[in-house]
Order: structure tokens, then C-alpha cells, then sequence
């Protein structure tokens, strides 16, 4: 069975059919930049170019990279600001003409359910907490393999500030930092999360889980097992794309 996913980040936009008895894309993606502003008449443009790319018409899932409650945006840290109280899912199905089923989701959440089911986190109990790491830093949080949606632990406070402005790729970039100095505050952060949540395991997503070895030997003091996502920045569509599907399932999707 194939099922649109479509992962909304802070640079980049990216979907394609997804292969859900693999948990796989099913084509290569493709991907446009994020327009700047932001916006949601300019993103939802961008993903209705993305699925027309394919030729799409059938059920689709959609990440945000924020608090999404009923397809309704609640925070937008890393998009424009005119995005909060928005229902996404009702504004990008009329992008697409009003005949598509639309799911929008938190993009940290996509993540954690795909790597739960197909990744790095199948078959595991306990507490098991996904982060991704990017433009921010998005979580996912699990408890026996049950998700705790809109968990956002990129905000919880590191040295008086967000901690995505200081252990994100985007504050690694901004800063200009070494591997070693990165991989520094991403630790102090992992044992703030640590303390808090006790988990069993950390996952690492985001296009960086494409390089563990330059950052996660690094990385000291942490109790938890730390592995990188298996299904790397990929994670998001595929958990796009299962979101569609229950949504499907159970009715819920907009039009």
C-alpha cells in the first residue's frame, strides 16, 4: 500500500509515495527550498508543488515542524508566526483542489512513530525518546511504544536559552563550531533530557544521523543508549504517510 508523506522543515520541503509494507519511499523524493517568509499560503504552494511533482491524488500526510493539534497549528518557532491558529490540514487540501485527504502532524512525532515501527526504535520498550536534530530540535516521546504527542523538548530551557539555539545543526552552522564543540552542547543538552525523562533509549534523527561517527563517540556521560535513526531525514515522510493512512482508517482526515 502506498500513502503521500510530505516533511515540512525549516530549509526544505520534501515528499514522495511512500511503500508501507516496507517502510520505505516508494520513488525518490523530491524537494524545493522553504520559501522565506514562511508563510502558510507560500508553504502550502510549495506542497502542493511537491505532490503534483508525482502526479499525486490520493491521501496525504503532512508534517509541521510545531505544535499541531486537530490539523490546527499552536506554535511555529521556526516559521513564520502568521502560521499559529491556522488549520493546515483545510488549507492545504484546497491547495490541492479540495478532493485529497490531508493529515498534518508534528514532524518530530512523524518521525518517532516511523522509526518505532521501522527503525531504530522496533521492538523496544521502556521510554524511548527521538530527537531531531536540524533547523531545531524536534522530540518525540514513547512510553512502551505509545507516543506523547507535541512533546517540543527543543525548548526546554539550556544556559538561560532554548536549547535548540545551542545544540541544533542550525546553531552549529550559525556558529561555526567543530565536531568536538558541537557534539559538546548536544551532550549537556541529552543529560538535561536525561534527567528529566529517564529514558531507555535516545534516537538521533535528522540529516546529521547520516553522520553519527563524527559526533556521537563524542558524546560522554549519558546513561541511555544513544543510536542513530535508521531511516535518517527520510523518517518524516514515512511517518507522514503512516499518519494518513489512521487517519484514513478511522475517517479523520480533512478535505
Amino acid at each position: 500500500m502506498q500513502i503521500f508523506g510530505v516533511d515540512i522543515g525549516g530549509t526544505g520541503i520534501k515528499g514522495a509515495p511512500v511503500d508501507l509494507e516496507r517502510g520505505d519511499l516508494a520513488q525518490e523524493r523530491h524537494k524545493v527550498l522553504t520559501p522565506h517568509p514562511a508563510t502558510p499560503e507560500g508553504v502550502a504552494g510549495c506542497v502542493g508543488e511537491v505532490v503534483r511533482h508525482f502526479e499525486w491524488d490520493g491521501p496525504l500526510g503532512v508534517t509541521f515542524p510545531g505544535v499541531v493539534t486537530g490539523g490546527v497549528i499552536r506554535t511555529a518557532a521556526n516559521m513564520d508566526k502568521s502560521w499559529i491558529g491556522v488549520d493546515a490540514a483545510s488549507l492545504i487540501a484546497r491547495e490541492l483542489g479540495g478532493g485529497m485527504p490531508v493529515t498534518v502532524l508534528n514532524d518530530a512525532d512523524a518521525a518517532g512513530v516511523a522509526e518505532m515501527a521501522y527503525g531504530a526504535g522496533r521492538g523496544r520498550g521502556g521510554t524511548v525518546l527521538l530527537l531531531t536534530l536540524g533547523t531545531g530540535i524536534g522530540s518525540a516521546l514513547f512510553t512502551d511504544g505509545r507516543l506523547v504527542a507535541n512533546s517540543e523538548l527543543g525548548h526546554l530551557e539550556l544556559k538561560g536559552h532554548d536549547a535548540e539555539t545551542r545544540a541544533s545543526v542550525k546553531a552549529k552552522e550559525d556558529h561555526d563550531l567543530t565536531w568536538e564543540r558541537w557534539a559538546h552542547r548536544v551532550q549537556k543538552y541529552l543529560q538535561h533530557v536525561e534527567m528529566l525523562f529517564s529514558p531507555d533509549l535516545f534516537i538521533i534523527g535528522g540529516g546529521v544521523s547520516r553522520k553519527p561517527e563524527k559526533f556521537l563517540p563524542l558524546i560522554e556521560g549519558v546513561r541511555a543508549e544513544i543510536v542513530p535513526a535508521k531511516l535518517q531525514n527520510n523518517a518524516g515522510i514515512v511517518g507522514a504517510a503512516m499518519a494518513a493512512k489512521a487517519a484514513k482508517a478511522t475517517g479523520a482526515a480533512k478535505k
